[in-house]
């Protein structure tokens, strides 16, 4: 799997609106609980078990072309041969 996502402390983060979760276990054996809009199926936010206090947004769930760049960069190996990831970023695979 390969996406870019903002992870915001759930304390200072609230998603509105009607969504439908769908829970998976990730490679790490961790679960990760998806909530997804219910008319366009697009994944509004996930929640990961083992960082309770963290919620994660897709980042083109923000209609903001300014929205800072990724810091930290995981599972590179998987991403499609036309993405580049700057090398400044922490990287983790």
């Amino acid at each position: 799997m390969f996406g870019v996502q903002a992870r915001f402390a759930r304390s200072d983060t609230t998603v509105e609106g009607p969504s439908t979760g769908w829970i998976r276990t990730a490679d790490s054996g961790h679960r990760v609980t998806y909530s997804f809009c219910p008319i366009c199926g697009s994944t509004v936010a996930y929640q990961i078990d083992h960082e309770p206090d963290l919620i994660a947004i897709p980042v083109g769930a923000f209609a903001d072309s300014t929205f800072p760049a990724p810091r930290v960069s995981v599972y590179e190996s998987r991403r499609h041969a036309w993405v580049v990831v700057p090398s400044e970023m922490d990287h983790y695979d």
